[in-house]
């Protein structure tokens, strides 16, 4: 599948029905999940490999795994309504992804790969640390979405982990009005994926 037939299909799966905020569920974008996972496979660690998502959502990046070849994919999520529609998402691509309802610090296995948009702090902050590490705890090779000002910061956790930070790429993150505390139809954000390996 090409990048752009792969973002067209992402491009047509059902967001979140009720986001919350708290939860800063945002859908990400199909053209930056469509590039995350193409950069992903262009580094052999999507086809064939055991994928997983921290925070799934509706499933994009689980479904998009999928779509390239993966040998597996599942998705973890708090949120059972997220659930709902990543399995509805599934079936209509025509994938088999497993997905669980439970908190990210319950994620458990092993997986060669795990691809990631946590929440990125602005509710709670470093609300995605825990994410960040329980990836580093399960998987072998790390992508995953952050804001962009926190970079720096991550570096440094990385390292402490052990692990190294091999890639990151910026990206204009669009938010559209979802919460009555968003005074504009649209915002731009900016993000920077980090592919994070062990050495």
């Amino acid at each position: 599948m090409k990048q752009r037939d792969l973002e067209i299909t992402l491009q047509r799966l059902e967001g979140f029905s009720e986001p919350r905020a708290s939860l800063e569920q945002y859908p990400t974008p199909a053209k930056i999940a469509a590039d995350v996972l193409y950069i992903a496979q262009g580094f052999g660690d999507i086809e064939a490999r055991k994928i997983i998502d921290l925070g799934c959502g509706a499933g994009i990046f689980s479904i998009g795994a999928c779509l390239l070849g993966a040998a597996s994919a599942s998705g973890l999520d708090i949120d059972e309504k997220a659930i709902e529609a990543a399995r509805r998402n599934a079936l209509t691509a025509g994938c088999d992804v497993e997905y669980i309802c439970a908190p990210v610090e319950e994620a458990a296995g092993h997986y060669d790969t795990c691809i990631m948009n946590p929440p990125f702090g602005s509710q709670n902050r470093h609300a995605d640390l825990p994410f960040l590490d329980k990836a580093m705890e399960i998987a072998g090779t790390v992508y995953s979405l952050h804001n962009s000002e926190t970079v720096g910061f991550l570096r440094k956790r990385i390292a402490k982990s052990g692990w190294a930070v091999a890639l990151e790429k910026k990206y204009k993150f669009e938010i559209r009005h979802t919460f009555a505390f968003h005074s504009k139809e649209k915002a731009m954000f900016d993000v920077t994926m980090i592919r994070a390996v062990r050495p």
